[in-house]
């Protein structure tokens, strides 16, 4: 973790972070950091546990892989320590608790991550057996993570280009959002978990640029339901979710073929 407020304040690494998805009544979580080595704010704020000066204010909770590699981070408020003590996993490191605030750790997430670490977002179709839930938390590590999945290739795809969006499993908007991030992206793939963020993501720097073809497979079925299927427009109040993502798509000239 590392302070919002100066970057050079750095809180230290956690071996594994235990209760980051899981959110109480209160929407504060109760986060068990072990094998810590606290630094900076942090490690200051233990020497007055059950105090005010007990909380840190808030911090950048990154998320590494085996090898140290950034993956993605959230924004954490109110984190305070509650609890420190020696860790069973190294000599002078501290299993620490700290309460703290975060609405974008979404429960469902941690497997989701853990597949981003081990390098098992090798195939397509990997949303498909997930829940509403288990979709949104799905989109919110893809975005989070988007960056350290196009590492490799972190420049737009040359405008012209024609994506297949496969329409199978496309049921409602969070399902679409996960086809439409895999058709530009590539498995785990982040184009949007909204229709402004969709908008946002044509703009570039996303993965691609308009204007290009968006070929949607099977989209019989997945339009009629997403005809249905009321949300939000992008500045207007409520809207047909299926009118208003083409008139997005018309706006940017992004040719969607229906097949």
């Amino acid at each position: 973790m590392t302070s919002d407020e100066e970057e050079s304040d750095f809180w230290g690494f956690a071996e594994e972070a235990r209760g980051l998805f899981i959110p109480s009544e209160d929407g504060l979580r109760q986060v068990a950091l072990l094998g810590c080595s606290p630094q900076g704010t942090l490690l200051t704020c233990l020497g007055h546990l059950g105090g005010r000066r007990a909380s840190a204010g808030s911090a950048h909770l990154t998320f590494l892989d085996a090898e140290g590699v950034e993956m993605g981070s959230y924004f954490v408020s109110n984190v305070t320590a509650t609890a420190a003590e020696p860790s069973q996993r190294g000599e002078g490191l501290l299993d620490v608790t700290v309460r703290l605030w975060c609405e974008e750790l979404l429960p469902g997430s941690a497997g989701v991550w853990d597949a981003v670490r081990a390098g098992r977002l090798n195939r397509k179709g990997l949303w498909h057996s997930l829940d509403a839930e288990g979709q949104k938390a799905w989109l919110s590590v893809a975005l989070s993570s988007r960056q350290y999945q196009r590492r490799e290739r972190p420049e737009d795809a040359a405008p012209g280009q024609v994506f297949t969006l496969d329409g199978r499993q496309v049921v409602d908007a969070a399902s679409f959002y996960c086809a439409l991030g895999e058709a530009i992206n590539g498995p785990g793939g982040y184009f949007g978990r909204n229709l402004a963020a969709v908008d946002d993501c044509l703009r570039g720097g996303f993965g691609a640029r308009p204007p290009f073809t968006l070929e949607w497979q099977t989209s019989g079925i997945a339009t009629s339901r997403l005809v249905n299927n009321q949300g939000p427009g992008r500045d207007t109040g409520a809207g047909a979710f299926y009118e208003v993502l083409l008139e997005i798509f018309a706006d940017h000239d992004i040719d969607v073929v229906l097949r």
